[in-house]
């Protein structure tokens, strides 16, 4: 470390510090005094002793030795001011009287930075101090500079080097040898560079020095090496050439750094970028790189590229049930399987492949992972589908074998949608899109399955994406309607009361109920759509009250996920009242297998809407997986034998001994009973014999738009006329009464 620092404390001191080193007291104090008249602050000395006893206790800016004194003279003073630590760079300007050569060479080998004739020229004297401070200043600084340089570059772990081409050799900075791993006293020549290197990568790099040094190029390069103690580095190198004035190359002059950690934390970002944290597997944006590479190399070598895209069935089941880390260790485990069913490449690929030459593209094969559930196989090359297929296949029956998630047995499946090159898709996008639209039609169709990718499934997905669209215009367009099924009591013709079902008016065609309620309920929107069809129905019951004195109830589905909202009952409550009808007017139907997923959260609703005078009915009832003992705990008041049961009655005797069954339920418990999917004489026959007299079906009518069932209220006879139970011709019920009257 450099003591002396010229200036330093110059916002404290304004004036240049110099120690004055005269035994001529005359010549001292004439020297003194001009010298202070000209700006400087004087401290005399009388000898060189006295000069360097006051020097070990303060620190001037510059020092003027007279040359000859008795005892220590100025040469020797300068010379022990020397080899004083610290005072190195100090400016030393020598006074003497002799002219003679030896004299001056003399100063200048003690040290002394200047030599000035002793004479009165005093501003002489003045002038060339200033310009010693001012050179030891800029001395200073540059070294500090040199000094902060060689700091940054040691924490940089970086060096310099030069090369000539003229014999000089290769030398390098300190900091250079240190990246090495050497000292100053080492010899680092460029052909132990080389032998540092691994054996594949030397004949690489003189490649490329020849290269560089036949063109005059910028060398720009990452090299690994491994250092005296076994350490694996990786070096960047990077030169610039230097020509002479006749535009020769003459050399080159360069850096060298140490960039492994810089290197390590690339790699480290880049696998980030490319693969999943979980699974560890290529994450959307690789394999769609690596996609993009298959099909490249496919055009050129004509073959087939294949995309499988993989989703879990029930998957959310498990996760919920044995919470997102069971989910986590079940995602690792399967995509540990995947991995065994293909050539799986970890490799990171960012550049270009040689597409010459050998088939290297098979590399390129691996597991990717969507998200979620969801994961991609990439086969770059196969002969047909049914290569393609045969994977599928083999992924499937790796995923049947049970795992364990959370210290618990678990089995799980997936569906599989197959998409090749070229003929499901020509980019990546499309490939993808289209294994996923054949995915979700293997699911459709039962799941634990595969399907390739056929036209017509897009087409429908279209269709299906064009409706889900729609659908959700539906109701600010009004484009929604209610259609009526009338309720007959067998024994009379007539109707006594009527369910409305939900249709859609679009573009002036009616789009069938089983094309939307799916997607309305995959949506939500069957929620709002719900409560638009119960605001309807009682708008259109008060109407008939008011026209015809129609005092039967208009029954509306109800959706099993509308309970989930807190304010259900309120809202209900508001529309009855809001249209002015009784709540009997409405009566509220719940399959069974909706009532079933979340009975303790359905319970307290029903009983309030009970409270409020509407009447709940079960709809679909048979069909459901649960005990029967919730009739008792439930506010029911109907029963609706499915339509599945009613459709073999007469034909197996099975289908009359349970709708039997649950007519003699539904009369141990008071309820009505309604049998709907009528379509023949004979099943309300039998239904009539078994006890049930009301039905519902194509027998009697279709639905149709409210202003048709006008006739009905009217008293209008029908034509044909309905069919009606003849109790010339059948027999009464078991128990000899009639049940299900409205």
């Amino acid at each position: 470390m450099t003591r002396y620092a010229p200036f330093e404390d110059e916002d404290l001191t304004e004036q240049p510090r110099v120690l004055l080193v005269d035994d001529d007291e005359v010549n001292l104090l004439l020297t003194s005094i001009a010298l202070r008249e000209r700006g400087f602050s004087i401290h005399e000395a009388s000898s060189g002793d006295q000069a360097l006893q006051m020097i070990s206790e303060w620190l001037p800016d510059v020092v003027v030795l007279d040359a000859v004194m008795p005892g220590l003279d100025g040469f020797q003073t300068c010379q022990e001011l020397r080899h004083m630590p610290g005072y190195e760079s100090i400016p030393v300007l020598m006074l003497t009287g002799l002219e003679d050569e030896a004299s001056i060479k003399r100063a200048y080998e003690v040290g002394a930075t200047d030599f000035f004739v002793k004479c009165n020229q005093w501003s002489l004297l003045a002038g060339r101090l200033r310009y010693l401070l001012r050179a030891s200043r800029t001395r200073y600084e540059l070294e500090r500079s040199k000094a902060k340089l060689a700091r940054a570059q040691d924490l940089a772990r970086m060096g310099s080097f030069d090369w000539r081409k003229d014999g000089g050799g290769l030398s390098f900075s300190l900091e250079g040898m240190r990246v090495f791993g050497m000292g100053p006293n080492d010899r680092l020549t460029l052909r132990r560079i080389i032998r540092m290197m691994p054996g594949e990568d030397q004949q690489v790099f003189r490649r490329i020095l020849r290269d560089v040094l036949e063109h005059g190029t910028v060398l720009c390069n990452d090299v690994q090496v491994a250092l005296a103690d076994g350490r694996m580095r990786v070096l960047h190198v990077e030169a610039e050439p230097e020509f002479n004035e006749l535009a020769n190359l003459i050399g080159y002059t360069g850096i060298v750094q140490d960039v492994t950690d810089r290197r390590m934390a690339e790699d480290k970002i880049k696998h980030l970028a490319n693969f999943d944290t979980l699974t560890g597997l290529p994450n959307r944006r690789q394999i769609f790189w690596r996609s993009e590479r298959a099909i490249e190399h496919a055009k050129r070598l004509n073959h087939s590229v294949a995309v499988l895209q993989i989703g879990l069935d029930r998957f959310k089941v498990i996760n919920e049930n044995l919470g997102h880390h069971a989910g986590d260790e079940l995602l690792i485990e399967v995509s540990r399987r995947l991995r065994t069913c293909v050539r799986h490449s970890e490799q990171v690929f960012e550049g270009g492949l040689d597409l010459h030459g050998h088939r290297s593209h098979r590399t390129l094969e691996a597991v990717g992972r969507l998200g979620a559930d969801e994961f991609v196989v990439l086969l770059p090359e196969v002969k047909d589908p049914l290569e393609a297929m045969s994977v599928a296949r083999s992924i499937l029956d790796s995923l049947r074998e049970p795992m364990m998630a959370a210290g618990q047995e678990c089995f799980i499946t997936a569906s599989v949608g197959v998409a090749c090159f070229p003929s499901h898709g020509m980019t990546v996008a499309d490939l993808l899109r289209h294994a996923d639209v054949a995915m979700d039609m293997a699911k459709t169709q039962g799941r634990n399955s595969f399907m390739l990718y056929d036209p017509q499934l897009a087409s429908k997905g279209r269709i299906r994406l064009d409706l889900d669209t729609a659908l959700h215009k539906a109701l600010e367009r009004n484009e929604l309607v209610l259609y009526y099924q009338p309720k007959i009591d067998v024994r009379t013709s007539r109707m006594i009361g009527a369910e409305a079902l939900m249709r859609w008016m679009r573009d002036g065609k009616l789009i069938p109920p089983g094309d939307f309620i799916p997607l309305a309920e995959a949506t939500g929107l069957i929620n709002d759509m719900s409560m638009w069809a119960i605001t309807e129905a009682a708008r259109q019951a008060r109407e008939w009250r008011d026209r015809f004195g129609f005092d039967a109830s208009i029954a509306v589905n109800l959706p099993s996920r509308l309970f989930e909202r807190a304010d259900l009952v309120d809202m209900i409550e508001g529309i009855i009242k809001a249209q002015g009808v009784s709540p009997s007017a409405i009566e509220l139907e719940i399959t069974e297998t909706g009532l079933m997923k979340d009975l303790q959260g359905v319970v307290p609703s029903l009983h309030k809407l009970n409270q409020l005078g509407i009447e709940i009915s079960i709809d679909d009832f048979g069909t459901g997986y649960s005990s029967l003992a919730y009739l008792t705990s439930l506010p029911i008041s109907e029963l609706k034998i499915d339509r599945s049961f009613v459709r073999d009655l007469g034909t197996t005797p099975q289908s009359s001994a349970v709708v039997s069954a649950i007519i003699a339920l539904a009369r141990a418990l008071g309820l009505r009973v309604i049998a709907e999917g009528v379509e023949q004489v004979s099943q309300m026959e039998v239904l009539y014999n078994l006890g049930c007299q009301v039905c519902q079906g194509f027998l009697f009518a279709r639905p149709m738009p409210a202003a048709d069932i006008d006739q009905w209220l009217n008293g209008q006879p029908h034509d044909p006329p309905l069919p009606q139970i003849r109790t010339d011709l059948c027999g009464a019920s078991a128990d000899g009464s009639v049940l299900g009257g409205g």
